[in-house]
């Protein structure tokens, strides 16, 4: 495959600082920028298409890295100055390795959920380190899917990739734009699963979580950061649940990355969940 050195700030390096930097770019170009070790290995072990490899020039990689270079196919490959790579690093010690990386058409859903579903709708988040710990916790307790509504941050912004932890690139997501793809969505998914609970999250004092039986197939509406659950998905959810507090406590509410970790721990417990 072709390399290209780069280094001055020529327009392939301009190209990197707006993959990073600018959203209406990033999807005009229909490519985002990752670095990390844990990020690009789930990248390539989830089959996301890796389009280039920025590295530095003359310097020696690590095994890792030039296995890499060896193995994964890429339309051309860059090698950057030192001081361009720290440049466009967003760490403090610069990744040996970062790669470009073609987005997925998200706008359906592209899987098979499993026979028993948990699925989780995050309307408009609005904060880069809550999508991406909610990628995280999606993960982690065996979400099928992360639906994402209205104009929220951008889900591949460098921010949410790198707070998923890895996460972002295993968990199936979708991006529903407004109420009517969302009730469509939900009507195709009450045509497969007729016993789908749908469960709306409050900080105010409804239903406990441990109240609310959720072994059937579930979907947990989550509300946007500052404004919580519109009222729309009031009205679908089934049941509204809340986290309960100790009476003693100052806080009054979770952050909503806290409280939806809590809530899909709860649902896997009740399900018997072994590891």
């Amino acid at each position: 495959m072709a390399v290209q050195k780069i280094f001055t700030k020529n327009a392939a390096y301009q190209k990197f600082e707006v993959l990073i930097a600018n959203r209406n770019k990033r999807h005009r170009y229909n490519e985002f920028l990752v670095e990390g070790v844990r990020n690009i290995n789930e990248a390539i072990k989830s089959n996301w298409q890796i389009n280039s490899f920025i590295y530095p020039i003359g310097k020696n990689l690590s095994d890792w890295a030039s296995d890499l270079l060896r193995r994964i196919q890429t339309k051309e490959n860059y090698e950057l100055a030192e001081n361009l790579m720290n440049e466009l690093s967003g760490k403090e010690d610069a990744s040996e390795l970062m790669a470009i990386i073609n987005m997925k058409d998200n706008t359906k859903s592209k899987r098979e959920l499993s026979e028993n579903p948990i699925i989780a709708l995050f309307d408009r988040p609005s904060n880069k380190g809550n999508l991406g710990t909610m990628f995280r916790s999606c993960d982690a307790f065996g979400v099928d899917e992360l639906i994402i509504t209205g104009h929220s941050v951008d889900v591949y912004d460098p921010d949410v990739i790198s707070s998923s932890m890895g996460s972002f690139f295993k968990l199936p997501f979708v991006n529903l734009s407004n109420n009517n793809e969302i009730d469509d969505y939900i009507g195709k998914l009450k045509s497969i699963y007729p016993l789908l609970k749908i469960i709306g999250t409050t900080s105010h004092n409804e239903k406990s979580i441990y109240e609310i039986d959720m072994n059937p197939p579930i979907l947990f509406l989550i509300g946007n950061e500052t404004d919580g659950l519109n009222q729309h998905y009031c009205e679908i959810s089934d049941v509204s649940a809340t986290i309960p507090m100790s009476e003693q406590s100052s806080a009054s509410s979770f952050n909503v990355s806290c409280a939806v970790t809590v809530m899909f721990y709860e649902a896997i417990r009740q399900r018997g969940f072994a590891g």
